[in-house]
């Protein structure tokens, strides 16, 4: 599966993105499952800087950190369980490979460093999007990887891939860009099979779409197509639709830079914000609640602001940072639901005040919200019933 059967993919043009998440392969960083090489990388990283000059922004989750310790080390083989070794490894090449994205970047590089645990801790998800948010803004390119020294299930999976669907969702992202030594998905595997023929575009992920996935490649990479296809279906229930394209063209990269692709569109199960919207209104929310002012109230029923502590009158029973609330007037109607940045008891402190308060009360910030807009819906406008996702 690699770019010898480009000519037969018709090119076709990307979905308008602003921000994206782009997924780089061991395949792509290890030279024939050797160290490190920009040979591959350079293009890539030539795309990333040329659509932050355009005014888009890229999260890169980069796999390699395993390839490279082994090559560090390929003098001494790593003794004692393999999993723990492969850990060994991850620790020792993490370094290394983000060296090699800094040295193609002009700007600052930022190793993030998640597991899944990480993403189902609705706090940590809070902390680590903040992060990732808080870098953008700063013109930062976030390298993320899973902190594969802990993540011991992930590692087992080799499962970048679908952590970069989850990293789509967690930045609100508008595309998920696949990046490895394939250059689309094929009706069957191509290195078996003379008749298999490339898939350009999927208009939804079905059973039988599925069963095209083969397995890993290469002895650098330890995810193939199937672990493509599952993170693929991630980002398309949280409506963020998913290129597959081959990272060793280099004129199938440079058209990504002219919104022009050259591989496997995968299509979205419905708009990014319906998706996110519907979770809001239809997920089990924690018991208690926020209570707002009529000022508040209004503002939050025009849509598209953020709950701040100076419209907020209390908070009743118990609930923490992170955590799904209704938020309600003084006479108790649910006007709205979000997601809080801050637990009930620090709400109950924050009432009331500025934002510019909120480090001098608690003595530290989440942010000048106590509910962000992105997090937030408003009962009095519909969503349409679209899927629902864990957001």
């Amino acid at each position: 599966m690699t770019s010898s059967s480009q000519h037969a993919l018709p090119e076709q043009t990307l979905p308008h993105w602003r921000r994206a998440v782009l997924k780089v392969g061991s395949n792509l960083l290890a030279a024939d499952g050797g160290g490190l090489t920009p040979r591959y990388a350079e293009a890539l990283a030539g795309f990333i800087a040329a659509s932050h000059a355009a005014g888009r922004q890229v999260v890169l989750v980069s796999s390699g950190a395993v390839a490279a310790g082994r090559a560090l080390l390929r003098e001494r083989k790593p003794a004692g369980d393999a999993l723990v070794a492969r850990q060994a490894l991850a620790a020792l090449g993490q370094a290394p490979m983000i060296a090699l994205w800094q040295s193609l970047s002009a700007r600052p590089v930022a190793q993030v460093l998640l597991t899944h645990d990480d993403l189902r801790n609705r706090r940590r998800y809070l902390n680590a999007r903040a992060t990732l948010r808080e870098l953008l803004a700063l013109d930062v390119l976030p390298v993320v990887n899973e902190n594969d020294t802990v993540a011991v299930d992930e590692l087992k999976l080799g499962d970048n891939d679908n952590l970069a669907a989850i990293v789509a969702a967690l930045v609100d992202a508008d595309l998920l860009l696949i990046a490895s030594d394939v250059d689309a998905l094929y009706s069957a595997d191509p290195r078996r099979d003379p008749d298999a023929v490339p898939v350009a575009h999927v208009a939804a992920l079905t059973p039988q779409i599925l069963t095209m996935a083969g397995g890993s490649g290469s002895t650098a990479g330890t995810g193939g197509m199937r672990t493509k296809l599952e993170a693929a279906v991630k980002a398309s229930a949280a409506g963020i639709p998913s290129a597959l394209f081959s990272g060793r063209d280099e004129a199938t990269v440079q058209a990504l830079q002219h919104g022009r692709l050259r591989g496997t569109l995968i299509a979205a199960a419905g708009s990014r914000m319906q998706a996110r919207k519907y979770w809001l209104r239809h997920a089990p929310a924690a018991p208690g609640c926020i209570r707002i002012d009529a000022g508040a109230a209004q503002a939050l029923a025009g849509g598209r602001v953020s709950l701040l502590p100076g419209g907020v009158l209390g908070a009743d029973g118990e609930f923490h940072r992170g955590d799904l609330v209704e938020i309600v007037d003084a006479a108790g109607k649910a006007i709205a639901r979000g997601l809080s940045q801050y637990g009930a008891a620090e709400v109950r402190r924050l009432a009331g005040r500025h934002s510019r308060e909120i480090g001098a009360v608690l003595g530290y910030s989440y942010g000048a919200e106590v509910v962000h807009r992105d997090d937030l819906i408003t009962m009095n406008h519909p969503v349409a019933p679209d899927q629902e996702i864990s957001a």
